[in-house]
């Protein structure tokens, strides 16, 4: 994980951005021909060549089979290539750290994740621990081939994303720590190649990076709903905490000092419970876990142990739920409403065009929607509003993790110049 060096400002950027357009297009149509790349990306098919043969030195792209149709001699299929270049994206929640690394086909190739109480560590031992957390997983990208281009850290909070700041961090007690310039210290991985952000932003960039694409990277067929192309989307994390990412016009909106998403601290019942953030009635003290633990729960309980992971306790109250239990029943009802109420408030401000619900509102959306839905339709003003679809988020628990490895690269995709040239690719690539 060596650091990648700043270069000067040269007369390479009109190439650097035509393959950038190159990978682009190979992200968004899937493998295709020099002549088919050429034509969907504007350029001649000499230029393209020429592209083509610098991705395959820098390991971003690798020659298929032959492309099918079309009159006289078949051309040679470019594909992205897979686990050869990877972005790791990293998660620091109140109960666990975590990591994800996918290449640049969205494929996963490595993944870890830690079971903690980091509110208990300091930050100090907390960063550590997510070092070595993004340590072994470079080591396991390393060991498949492929090339780290970035690290990002998802955390909840308020995140000064130009200086790799997390300001505050309610739910972990974290207030001023420099977690991108620790990384950099405890991994020597350069600062340019570390990025934080809040997760629920990086969650938001991960649904909305996959909108419009299938797994394998063919167009997605107009009837599947859960991955059709949408730019303005709000999307939900339910955690510990709940936090807010907000893409309009296809970008990501983060406010006048980028704080924008911290929905989880309006205060919908001013004389409600005290938050972890100090102020009463926050909306996260009725719809986080712990309200849903609290609800489904006996006081003797062993959900409630708090040892037992969140996917542990999902798992148990969707096994209650599906038996007919009337408690867990009744949390649930009770849940999804506290739910809807704040939803409802959010689609009247902000109106998107779909409501993506992360984290654990995500493995319990069958039985949270419902009552998320009779919310909005008594409390939303406009009627077309009301019925803005309430949809599960695509990736769960994993979402903020790969926003933060869509996110890390994405520095490679906008100058695909940052990935090394291989001797052998180099050696191989064809004109």
């Amino acid at each position: 994980m060596a650091n990648t060096r700043a270069r000067p400002a040269d007369a390479a950027g009109p190439r650097r951005a035509n393959l950038a357009l190159l990978l682009r297009t190979l992200q968004h149509h899937g493998p295709a021909s020099r002549a088919r790349l050429a034509v969907l990306a504007g350029l001649s098919k000499a230029t393209v060549s020429q592209l083509v043969a610098d991705l395959v030195a820098r390991r971003l792209v690798r020659l298929g089979g032959a492309a099918a149709g079309g009159a006289g001699r078949p051309g040679q299929l470019v594909e992205l290539r897979p686990a050869a270049v990877c972005g790791i994206g990293l998660d620091i929640a109140a109960d666990h750290l975590g990591a994800v690394a996918l290449d640049l086909t969205g494929a996963v190739v490595a993944r870890r994740w830690l079971a903690r109480d980091v509110p208990a560590l300091a930050p100090d031992r907390a960063l550590d621990e997510l070092a070595a957390v993004a340590e072994a997983t470079a080591a396991e990208v390393a060991g498949a081939g492929g090339w780290v281009a970035g690290l990002t850290v998802a955390t909840p909070g308020l995140v000064d994303v130009d200086s790799g700041v997390v300001r505050l961090a309610a739910t972990l007690r974290w207030r001023e720590v420099a977690v991108a310039d620790a990384l950099a210290a405890r991994t020597g991985v350069g600062l340019d190649r570390i990025a934080v952000d809040n997760d629920a932003n990086l969650g938001a960039l991960a649904e909305h990076a996959r909108a419009g694409q299938s797994p394998d990277h063919r167009p997605a067929a107009p009837d599947r709903p859960e991955t059709s192309t949408v730019d303005d989307l709000l999307y939900l994390s339910g955690g510990v905490g709940v936090g807010g990412g907000l893409v309009a016009n296809g970008e990501l909106v983060r406010g006048a000092f980028g704080f924008a998403g911290e929905v989880g601290h309006m205060s919908l019942d001013p004389m409600g419970p005290y938050c972890s953030c100090g102020r009463r009635g926050c909306w996260e003290t009725q719809v986080g876990v712990r309200a849903l633990v609290h609800a489904a729960a006996m006081p003797d309980d062993p959900i409630r142990d708090p040892l037992l992971g969140v996917e542990q306790r999902l798992e148990v109250i969707r096994s209650r739920v599906r038996a007919g239990d009337r408690r867990t029943v009744a949390a649930l009802q009770q849940i999804g409403s506290a739910l809807g109420a704040g939803v409802a408030i959010l689609v009247n401000a902000l109106n998107p065009a779909q409501v993506v619900l992360g984290g654990y509102f995500a493995a319990l959306h069958d039985w949270l929607v419902e009552p998320v839905r009779i919310e909005m339709a008594s409390r939303v003003l406009a009627p077309e509003a009301a019925s803005t679809p309430v949809v599960a988020a695509r990736f769960g628990f994993d979402a903020a993790r790969r926003g933060g490895a869509y996110a890390a690269l994405r520095r490679v995709v906008d100058d695909p110049t940052l990935a090394p040239v291989s001797a052998e690719q180099a050696t191989e690539a064809p004109a």
